[in-house]
């Protein structure tokens, strides 16, 4: 992946594009400038727009907003699949999903979703704002021509970057060096980031995430002793909001699980109004990031991830990185998710050497977007753009040299 041509200021002596300083910590607004206009002829005359496309959701907003301005699922209806009947009704139609596990599966799918959410919900000529797009660090290369000649040729934007979800993660903490956790819908990801640089080869995969925790919370229900019309009326989204609002990651997984009288219970109503009782489930749904091997994966856990990343990466960057583990992502939200990822990381990495520290900022489930926001509304990045000139004079692949 490639380096991003900024300097971020570090956290707690942060300048705005301007050359001001916050006036203290509550002000964290002030991470989000409004970019200086570049002189010359690669100026943009509009604010860039930032791209976060997900398995499960698209986030979509300009350079200089905290959080995203629109939340897209990333789903199609297929207009071909309506009912026969002809009445009109679009919810028989079958569902594209273009993007599945960071790849894109359906470029044509892709570019309509990303032309819906400039032209419709973000209400923009697509020609006239560069777009950042953040990237899974487990994508493919030729994925990144792929979305270069849709933006390019399709969409017809003046400038694109293209930067690794990881990175950008590490940037909403005013870092371009550190250990990027990513915990999302359908994957995590363990990034080594150094001076602005993904290192490629020192990224793991866990192809375990929200939506499997979410099935398997749906199976430890039907165990327990749940009335089963009331898990009946369990959508897809009320039991995703179950485990957001009931879920937590357990410090003392065994200890728990042993002693029952600890245990805090919760409740759930349903859509039709009816209650779940939730007893160990709460700490159950989540412990397959830390142990896959309860849903049968024989991969390591997200912890374990971070270690190879670490050891991989070179010497002289590994206590710089343990200095700056940041966590994001939605399913990195849960209760108790960022202690339990200290204690064990520790408890791994035991005479590296250096402190493990790990940085969980509240709004961190929209960490890769927000980063991409505030590094593209800083006046150092306004050079880093690939013009619509330069891809029509080098064309798609030049992508992998501009962002090298």
């Amino acid at each position: 992946m490639g380096s991003l041509a900024l300097a971020l200021p570090a956290p707690g002596a942060v300048r705005r594009a301007d050359g001001h300083e916050p006036q203290g910590k509550g002000h964290s607004h002030r991470l989000f400038p409004r970019a200086r206009q570049p002189r010359g002829a690669a100026a943009m005359l509009k604010p860039a727009v930032v791209i976060d496309s997900g398995s499960c959701f698209t986030r979509g907003g300009f350079a200089g907003q905290e959080q995203p301005q629109t939340v897209l699922r990333t789903v199609l209806l297929d207009p071909c699949g309506a009912d026969s009947a002809g009445d009109g009704q679009s919810a028989a139609a079958p569902r594209c999903y273009p993007l599945r596990y960071g790849v894109v599966e359906d470029w044509d799918g892709m570019s309509t979703l990303w032309r819906h959410l400039l032209r419709c919900c973000l209400k923009v000529q697509p020609e006239e704002h560069p777009v950042l797009l953040a990237e899974s660090p487990s994508c493919p290369a030729g994925d990144r021509q792929r979305a270069a000649e849709a933006l390019f040729e399709g969409l017809g934007v003046p400038a694109l970057h293209l930067a690794s979800s990881g990175l950008l993660s590490l940037c909403a903490h005013g870092r371009v060096s550190g250990l990027a956790l990513e915990a999302g819908a359908a994957l995590c990801h363990s990034t080594a980031v150094c001076s602005g640089r993904t290192l490629r080869g020192s990224t793991r995969c866990l192809a375990l995430a929200g939506e499997h925790l979410s099935r398997h919370l749906q199976r430890l229900l039907l165990r327990g002793p749940a009335e089963l019309p009331a898990l009946r009326a369990l959508t897809g989204r009320a039991l995703t909001h179950m485990k957001e609002q009931c879920c937590y990651v357990s410090l003392d997984y065994e200890g728990e699980l042993l002693e029952e009288g600890c245990r805090q219970p919760a409740r759930f109503r349903t859509p039709d109004g009816r209650w779940i009782t939730l007893g160990k489930e709460r700490f159950c749904c989540p412990e397959p990031l830390f142990r896959p091997e309860l849903l049968q994966h024989s991969c390591p856990g997200l912890h374990q991830l971070a270690r190879q990343s670490l050891h991989s990466a070179p010497e002289h960057a590994r206590r710089h990185l343990l200095g700056n583990i940041v966590l994001s992502g939605g399913s990195s939200l849960f209760p108790g998710f960022p202690e339990r990822m200290c204690l064990e990381l520790n408890l791994l990495l035991r005479g590296a050497g250096a402190p493990v520290e790990v940085l969980a900022n509240p709004r961190r489930g929209t960490a890769a977007w927000a980063g991409g926001s505030m590094a593209a509304s800083l006046t150092s990045f306004q050079r880093s753009w690939m013009t619509k000139a330069e891809y029509q004079e080098h064309g798609a692949e030049y992508v992998h040299t501009r962002f090298q």
